[in-house]
C-alpha cells in the first residue's frame, strides 16, 4: 500500500458524530485519503475493495451491527476467518486487516467509535519470503545486452532497464517521469514517490548515456509522427512505440506500468534470468547490490525513498541469507 498507516492518525478529533451506515463511512474515509492524504489511485482501489468487502460481511452476517460503534474485534477476527475459508492467502488476509485497522483509526479520531478495536486483532503470521535477486554479473549482462532480438525499441528499453536498476526507482515512478524531471546539470532525476513525495536520485553515467541515445530516437519518432500535423508533443519521458493517442485531448502516449513489466520480463528471460523477474526485481537488486558493495543503510533508504528504515533492513536479511547459502555450500564444518 502506498501510505504509511501511522500517517492516518494525524487528524484532529471533533465532537462525537452520529453513526452513519458503513458504506457512507467508507466513502468518507476514502475521500479523506484522496484529497487530504493524496493517496494514489492504486491505494484507493485497494482500500475500497477491502473495506467494502468488510462492510458487506457485516451487513450480511451481523445486520444489527451496522452501527459502526457496535462492531467488536471478535467480528473482525471472524471476518478474517471467512476470508481464509474462501481460499485467500495469509498475505491477502493481512492486507484486509491492515485496511480495516487504518479505517478504525480514522473512525476513532473522528469520534465515530471510542477505540480502534481492529488493533486488538493479531495479524496472520506470514512466511518471511525474500525476493530472489539476480547477481551483479547477471544484472550487468542483462542491461548491457538489450538488442533487437529482445526489444521492440532497443534504445528505449535499454534506458528503462538502466533507470530501474541504476536508480532503483519503482515502476510507477519510472512511467511517471517527464522530460523536465531529468536534471542534467545536477546529474540527477526528480522522482515523484509514494504519497507524492519527491526525491532526487543520482543519474549514473551508464543511465545518462542510455537516456541520451533514447531521447535522440524519441525526438525523431515524434517529428515523423508530427508530419502534416501541428503541436504534437508530450511531456512523458517514456512513450509507446506507436505513439498511440498522441494529438488527442489528454493523449501523452505515455508508456504504462504493464508495458514496462512486459519489456523487463522479455529481456530478462531471453538473457537467462528466471521467469518471475519483474520491474521491482531490479529495484531489489539495486538495494541489495549497494549493500553488498558497502553502502550505508541510511543512504540506501534515501535513494529508495523508503518511509521507514525497517523496510530497507530487508536487504540486510537478504544479504545475510545469501551469505548463509555460500557458507553452507563451501565451509567444511557446515556439512
Amino acid at each position: 500500500m502506498n501510505i504509511a498507516h501511522d500517517e492516518l492518525d494525524e487528524l484532529e478529533t471533533p465532537a462525537h458524530i452520529a453513526p452513519l451506515p458503513l458504506a457512507g463511512l467508507v466513502d468518507e474515509y476514502l475521500r479523506m485519503l484522496e484529497f487530504e492524504r493524496r493517496a494514489s489511485g492504486h491505494t484507493l482501489r485497494a482500500y475500497r475493495r477491502e473495506l467494502i468487502g468488510f462492510a458487506a460481511y457485516i451487513a450480511e452476517r451481523h445486520a444489527a451491527l451496522e452501527a459502526v460503534d457496535r462492531i467488536e474485534h471478535t467480528h473482525i477476527r471472524a471476518y478474517l476467518g471467512v476470508l481464509l475459508e474462501r481460499g485467500l492467502s495469509k498475505a491477502s488476509t493481512a492486507r484486509a486487516l491492515a485496511a480495516t485497522r487504518s479505517w478504525f483509526k480514522w473512525l476513532a479520531r473522528t469520534g465515530r467509535v471510542e477505540q480502534n478495536v481492529a488493533s486488538l486483532v493479531a495479524t496472520p503470521r506470514l512466511p518471511k519470503l525474500l525476493p530472489r535477486v539476480p547477481s551483479i554479473e547477471q544484472m550487468n549482462r542483462v542491461v548491457d545486452s538489450v538488442a533487437g532480438d529482445a526489444a521492440s525499441w532497443p534504445a528505449r528499453d535499454k534506458a528503462i532497464l538502466e533507470l530501474l536498476y541504476g536508480c532503483g526507482i519503482r515502476n510507477a515512478e519510472l512511467t511517471g517521469l517527464n522530460l523536465n524531471d531529468i536534471h542534467w546539470a545536477n546529474e540527477a532525476i526528480l522522482v515523484q514517490g509514494k504519497g507524492h513525495k519527491q526525491r532526487l536520485v543520482p543519474l549514473g553515467d551508464a543511465a545518462a548515456r542510455a537516456l541520451r541515445a533514447y531521447l535522440g530516437e524519441r525526438a525523431a519518432r515524434l517529428t515523423a509522427k508530427a508530419a502534416g500535423a501541428k503541436g504534437l508533443a508530450t511531456p512523458a519521458l517514456f512513450v509507446s512505440l506507436q505513439l498511440r493517442g498522441l494529438g488527442k485531448p489528454g493523449g501523452e502516449a505515455r508508456l504504462t506500468t504493464r508495458s514496462v513489466g512486459r519489456i523487463v520480463k522479455r529481456v530478462a528471460i531471453l538473457r537467462g534470468l528466471s521467469a518471475d523477474v519483474h520491474p521491482h526485481t531490479l529495484r531489489h537488486a539495486f538495494g541489495t547490490h549497494l549493500l553488498e558493495e558497502g553502502a550505508d543503510l541510511r543512504a540506501i533508504q534515501e535513494l529508495l525513498g523508503h518511509e521507514r528504515l525497517s523496510t530497507t533492513q530487508r536487504y540486510t536479511q537478504l544479504t545475510t541469507s545469501q551469505l548463509e547459502a555460500v557458507y553452507d555450500r563451501t565451509h567444511p564444518r557446515a556439512r
